[in-house]
């Protein structure tokens, strides 16, 4: 006896590309004061995630920032936490915190890729910033924070200078710890190759110590100055995934992508914990970040990241907003540690989501099946379909290869932004090279 089935079909190309035509809503310019309006639906939740599709793309910056203004002026958000190194993005919480310039433009973000966060973009958002915060009272002003794993030389640079404050004997100490890793701070990966390929003994057990010396004294140091310990300690933090990172690099991909994004989702929690239970905070970073990568080729591989780890922590109080484009230019290097190029994208490929967006014939748009009425949206986009990703590095001759993986969109994202056409951000500061390599992450440099 035959059963009918309960599982629905797949509704072909022409029939999503209908529906998303449906449920998409037209965006005003990004410049307009109205652009954000959309976005207030998310403002009852505790972290909002907003993506990216490149590292180089001005649109996405902006909309980013036109999004985030609105959350903090109209619904308390307080926190503004970036894929970015903690002592870099530490520069700017300075400015637009302390209201004095910090010189972040040309002291920070020297390692590559320098125009990540060094660009007119940001500088725009820091500028808005900082006059945001300045009517304020200190406890209640937007901070400006990194979340990333590479600073391993600035940051136990950082920690030790605090010591010399406030403790110069455990100063001492803490210089005879890391002096472990002092050779390799400006080129970490070869302490990693050191210690997993040649045998070289690792300098866990030191970094582990000065970080369990720095919280045994907490309550004496927090004395003195709050603030400053927390930047004491999570630099601390930093050297001590950084350590392992570069150690784990040598094991397999899986495992240091793991590290990192357990590194920066921890950064995020006790951010949050600072603030306290009515703290909320936006995540800009890119989509292979924030997107729930249990709906990706990556989870499939056994990765992880924030915007998993978020989901699972947060559930519905946190919104996963990816960007995406058709075609355009973007601001990357052909390898790692090599010179920006801005590079004309190609128009995505026939077989990816990008293409399904473009079809749907709105140059700008939000597409949103977050609520339950969506259903039937969500439904449509519940199979596997390529999406593009293009990191700190571009490589369009083999893009298929380097830049496209499988995702199934209703499940990796709350909602999409998309731009048909997008343009390069424009770098600022002298574009310095790296202080030392850095590995190459998926998917290319993210």
């Amino acid at each position: 006896m035959k059963t009918s089935s309960t599982r629905h079909s797949a509704p072909d190309d022409d029939t999503l590309i209908r529906l998303l035509r449906q449920s998409a809503e037209p965006l005003v310019d990004i410049d307009s004061p109205e652009f954000a309006a959309p976005f207030e639906r998310f403002a009852d939740a505790r972290v909002v995630l907003i993506g990216e599709a490149s590292h180089g793309t001005s649109e996405f910056y902006r909309a980013r920032a036109a999004i985030t203004r609105c959350l903090i002026e109209r619904h308390g958000f307080s926190i503004v936490a970036v894929e970015a190194d903690w002592p870099d993005a530490g520069l700017i919480d300075r400015e637009v915190r302390g209201g004095e310039s910090s010189g972040w433009i040309y002291e920070g973000f020297q390692r590559f890729p320098t125009w990540m966060w060094r660009n007119r973009e940001v500088a725009a958002f820091v500028d808005w910033l900082r006059e945001h915060n300045r009517s304020l009272p200190p406890a209640s002003r937007c901070e400006f924070r990194g979340l990333d794993v590479y600073s391993l030389g600035a940051s136990l640079e950082q920690v030790t200078r605090y010591l010399d404050r406030v403790d110069p004997d455990a100063a001492v100490t803490a210089r005879e710890r890391y002096g472990c890793l002092t050779p390799w701070q400006h080129d970490p990966a070869l302490y990693g190759h050191n210690v997993a390929r040649l045998g070289r003994e690792s300098c866990e057990d030191e970094v582990v110590a000065q970080l369990q010396d720095l919280l045994e004294q907490r309550l004496v140091y927090m004395r003195e100055d709050g603030e400053q310990f927390f930047d004491a300690e999570r630099n601390a933090r930093v050297v001590l995934a950084a350590e392992q990172y570069y150690r784990t690099l040598y094991r397999g991909s899986t495992a240091s992508w793991n590290l990192r994004d357990r590194h920066m989702f921890d950064t995020l929690q006790a951010l949050l914990q600072r603030r306290g239970d009515s703290a909320k905070a936006v995540v800009w970073a890119h989509n292979s970040h924030i997107g729930n990568a249990a709906a990706t080729s990556m989870g499939w591989g056994g990765e992880f990241n924030v915007g998993e780890l978020c989901r699972t922590t947060y559930g519905q109080d946190a919104v996963l907003l990816g960007l995406f484009t058709d075609r355009g230019t973007v601001a990357a290097a052909d390898n790692w540690d090599e010179p920006m190029h801005v590079m004309p994208v190609r128009p995505s490929r026939d077989d990816s989501w990008e293409r399904l967006f473009l079809r749907a014939g709105l140059p700008a748009s939000l597409t949103c099946w977050r609520e339950p009425s969506a259903s039937r949206l969500r439904e449509a986009l519940s199979r596997p379909r390529l999406e593009r990703a293009i990191g700190v590095i571009y490589r369009p001759q083999t893009e298929r290869q380097s830049h496209y993986f499988q995702a199934v969109l209703a499940k990796q994202f709350d909602a999409l932004l998309w731009f048909e056409e997008t343009q390069a951000v424009t770098p600022l500061g002298p574009q310095l090279s790296a202080l030392g390599d850095a590995p190459d992450t998926y998917p290319f440099g993210e």
